[in-house]
């Protein structure tokens, strides 16, 4: 049979890609048609995506993948992060940039809500962990300040909502992203419309939600002409890029099955958690603060956020605007020099969300924990990294209690499987064998979830049989769990003794 092609369209927070997936029945192959970066841009007092620029360069790759493959393009689909969003009006205009969770309206906004309604009410409605980045919490910021956006917004789009409606003229919620919002019932697996109302949000701007697999049909006109794709449908995959990327983990357990094995889709954060097979919204889920984001084929996603690569990326970003620049490897293999547990911290501490210097901050946090201050660069990254498998490991133990048994294995996937020392270091951390690969799996996820989706049905052992047989898994065994054990031993949330 000839091979049929699928473009992901996968937007990250640092970065974007258009990517191939040429299919035979069987094996996916992938190709890179187009990689550009994402950031978000200081404007008029806002953090805010630079949609318009986004746009040009997603037209860009399909314009790209048209010249390269030509009829044989069938599909189109769109991940992205969670939580953020923007609004059309009611003549169907977008009103303004969406803006960045990093900006900060949101500060206090959850101790704002809980005036309102409890937090054990807010988590009874959603199930979602408590974050101040949460589309939630973004939607209080503007209500407090009389935002003339909302008031005038009749339709809210997560960002890939915003893609897919600007590809194919249609408004569409998709379910996996809007789980993130925390506006969203997980056991209804509908909006929260109780909570909305008791919160004052406006209910007319949350749409009918969608599942992965849909079909919004063609691409608009323009699209089409501008692209020079001619026939190709708009599907919806599992948009929020962790559902996309869990569903691409090799397991080969049915979605039924109770999973012996975790993941963590590992990039920007590391998002530590288990697949199963309907919400756990309990108190001690509440106490432990995980999260219940929608998976694909009804599944459930029980996860924890952590933060990954991020101190890593902005350490880089730091240096580079003192004109020291380092490529990735050359600072793996720095970190990979020093001398080990040496410093620990928590990845996770507000100091480090958004500081103008990660390096300076790292060191900050270290001397105020009581940790040994990585002075040299290499001692920094070795910390971040470290920090990083220190915290996946405590988010762990947190999950095997509320999973009630032992995960015997991790699924790393996602653009961190490249570093393989963060991979060892999480073997080493934890205890448990790591399963690493494949690296493209959210963009895996989206292709295969276009390519087997019928009518938004997913079968999820289908996909991930693609998986196994198209892509290579390295395992890492745990080389040192009891040096890893000795030194967090005692130690709160699995950071540093000193913490």
């Amino acid at each position: 049979m000839g091979r049929t092609v699928a473009l992901a369209v996968d937007l990250g927070a640092s970065g974007g890609r258009v990517v191939s997936g040429s299919f035979d029945g069987r094996l996916l192959e992938l190709e890179e048609v187009h990689r550009f970066e994402n950031g978000p841009v200081s404007l008029g007092g806002e953090l805010v995506w630079d949609l318009v620029r986004l746009w040009q360069e997603v037209v860009a790759g399909l314009r790209m993948a048209a010249a390269r493959h030509g009829a044989a393009v069938k599909t189109v689909g769109v991940d992205t992060w969670g939580v953020d969003f923007a609004f059309l009006g009611a003549d169907g205009a977008l009103l303004a940039n969406p803006v960045c969770y990093r900006d900060p309206r949101t500060r206090g906004m959850i101790a704002a809500a809980e005036r309102t309604l409890p937090r054990a009410g807010i988590f009874a409605a959603t199930g979602l962990q408590f974050m101040e980045i949460n589309s939630l919490y973004q939607l209080l910021a503007l209500k407090q300040r009389d935002a003339s956006v909302l008031a005038a917004a009749d339709r809210l789009l997560m960002i890939p909502d915003v893609f897919h409606w600007l590809l194919s003229g249609r408004a569409a919620n998709e379910h996996t992203n809007a789980s993130t919002s925390q506006c969203y019932d997980p056991q209804a697996r509908d909006w929260a419309f109780g909570m909305i109302e008791r919160f004052g949000l406006p209910r007319r701007i949350f749409g009918p939600l969608v599942e992965p697999g849909t079909s919004l049909g063609g691409l608009r006109a323009d699209v089409a002409a501008e692209t020079g794709l001619a026939g190709v449908s708009v599907i919806v995959p599992g948009t929020h890029d962790t559902a996309s990327a869990v569903a691409a983990v090799p397991a080969a357990e049915p979605p039924s099955q109770r999973p012996d094995w975790c993941y963590v889709s590992l990039g920007t954060w590391a998002l530590v958690g288990a697949e199963i097979d309907r919400p756990l919204v309990t108190p001690d889920c509440l106490a432990r603060n995980f999260t219940n984001e929608g998976g694909i084929g009804g599944t459930t996603r029980l996860l924890k956020n952590v933060c990954g690569l991020w101190l890593v990326q902005q350490c880089r970003a730091s240096w580079q605007r003192a004109g020291k620049e380092w490529a990735w490897e050359q600072l793996t293999a720095l970190a990979a020099e020093a001398p080990p547990l040496g410093t620990l911290i928590d990845p996770n501490h507000p100091s480090l969300v958004a500081p103008p210097d990660m390096p300076d901050a790292i060191r900050k946090l270290a001397r105020e924990s009581g940790e040994p201050v990585p002075e040299s660069t290499a001692a920094v990254v070795r910390t971040a990294l470290e920090s990083v498998a220190a915290a996946v490991r405590s988010t762990l133990e947190e999950l095997d209690q509320l999973l009630g048994r032992r995960v015997s294995r991790i699924h790393v996937v996602g653009g961190g499987v490249k570093n393989a020392l963060l991979c060892q270091m999480i073997a080493d951390a934890t205890d448990r064998p790591v399963l690493a690969g494949p690296v493209e799996a959210t963009a895996i996820g989206n292709l295969l979830v276009q390519l087997l989706a019928r009518d938004g049905s997913i079968d999820l052992r289908s996909v991930r049989a693609v998986v196994r047989d198209s892509f290579e898994i390295t395992r890492f065994e745990p080389r040192e769990p009891d040096r890893w054990a000795a030194r967090l031993a005692g130690a709160a949330g699995g950071r540093g003794k000193r913490s």
